[in-house]
């Protein structure tokens, strides 16, 4: 008998497994299935009271889904033979996605289209497009919206910042290292301790010692000062009245508390871009760079026609990346204004956390986050698609 031979004999497949043994694996599946059906049938008609058993939680549904994730994993080799070994490698990933997925989207869903109030005796109570209705009506909500787009709109500013730093560390500048780790630190931080070390800290109105120190500008100058001293003295205190120094509030208006929250979120981010935007200069062979010299191209022209062509892809990635932690905008917000003032900071999901714990409504604020999923899901399919054609080539 040949190696071949041998191997051959070591491998089930579908065709060499009994009828028997596929109607078996078959009933499994359909059986478990079914039993899966029934009890979140019985389960949601006694949630929504037209049944009296009286379940006081969702085990006997879980207890089902575990049954048929086992049935199924049974049915596969059952019916496939070695090939349904194989699947069985991805199907506790597969089941995982699921269990932690689908079944808390489909539960939400079904909140979402409820009136539930932690606060209220009531408990939840289904009542159909009232939240829909509500949603449309709430001006803070779609205002939360219009800022979220002004801070995704700033990644473009945090993008040239970052592509700017990326190309100076690539540089043979001195200390090259050790900026490399000042200017990765940021990083390191979280956004909440970055909000209490800055917003709560630095740029408190009475004690911060930047508000202090602009305070100390806006103050005249004594008179016993030399006059040399003196007159540019009452020139900055004039110039930081105007600014509005005197009494200096960074949080105060709309324009410069969303300034702030920009302004610190981007320093806690950009240092991700420019690592991203520093690994791909560093993988451009440096052959163009000289060729290009040879031919008497200047800085700038290599930098448009060498480097930010080859750094497209690498930019649009960390681009998209970016945006992605920018739609997850709100530990800032939380800790520093909590949406204010007015809501003029408001992030949709600062504003969805709000919704929950200041106002207990589990229901509309769940409404508010499916809407937002489903805008984000739309938004970054576009995003995409239109950086999958700006990356291919053009000939």
């Amino acid at each position: 008998m040949s190696t071949e031979e041998g191997d051959k004999l070591h491998v089930v497949t579908a065709d060499d497994i009994s009828n028997n043994k596929k109607r078996l694996g078959k009933f499994l599946v359909w059986g478990s299935a079914i039993i899966l059906a029934f009890t979140l049938l019985i389960q949601a008609l006694d949630t929504n009271s037209y049944l009296t058993i009286d379940l006081e939680t969702w085990r006997p549904s879980l207890y089902a889904y575990v049954f048929w994730a086992f049935c199924l994993c049974v049915s596969q080799v059952l019916t496939r033979g070695e090939h349904g070994k194989r699947v069985l490698f991805v199907l506790p990933a597969a089941l995982f996605v699921i269990s932690m997925v689908v079944f808390p989207l489909l539960f939400g869903l079904v909140i979402a289209f409820s009136d539930w109030n932690l606060s209220s005796p009531d408990g939840r109570t289904f009542n159909g497009l009232d939240n829909v209705r509500q949603m449309w009506g709430d001006p803070f909500y779609w205002n939360a919206l219009k800022n979220m787009v002004w801070y995704t709109i700033v990644i473009i500013i945090e993008y040239a910042v970052a592509f700017g730093l990326a190309i100076l560390l690539n540089s043979q500048i001195r200390a090259r290292k050790f900026f490399r780790v000042a200017f990765l630190l940021p990083l390191m931080l979280s956004p909440v301790a970055v909000s209490w070390m800055i917003g709560k800290s630095m740029l408190e109105i009475r004690f911060g010692p930047i508000s202090r120190f602009l305070r100390w500008l806006a103050a005249e100058p004594s008179e016993d000062l030399p006059a040399l001293l003196y007159y540019p003295g009452i020139y900055i205190a004039d110039l930081a009245h105007w600014f509005g120094w005197a009494s200096p509030s960074f949080f105060g208006s709309a324009g410069i508390a969303r300034t702030m929250i920009m302004a610190m979120d981007a320093w806690t981010f950009i240092p991700f871009m420019m690592i991203m935007i520093l690994a791909g200069l560093q993988a451009i062979p440096r052959e163009l760079y000289e060729a290009s010299e040879v031919d008497g191209a200047s800085r700038w022209r290599q930098f448009l026609e060498i480097t930010f062509p080859l750094m497209l892809p690498v930019s649009i990635t960390a681009v998209l990346i970016r945006i992605i932690f920018k739609l997850k905008l709100a530990d800032i917000i939380i800790n520093i204004t909590s949406g204010g003032p007015g809501g003029a900071t408001d992030s949709v999901t600062s504003f969805i956390f709000r919704e929950y714990r200041d106002r207990s409504n589990v229901g509309y604020g769940t409404l508010l986050a499916i809407v937002y999923l489903v805008i984000i899901v739309i938004a970054m399919t576009i995003l995409i698609k239109l950086a999958d054609r700006w990356m291919k080539p053009r000939y």
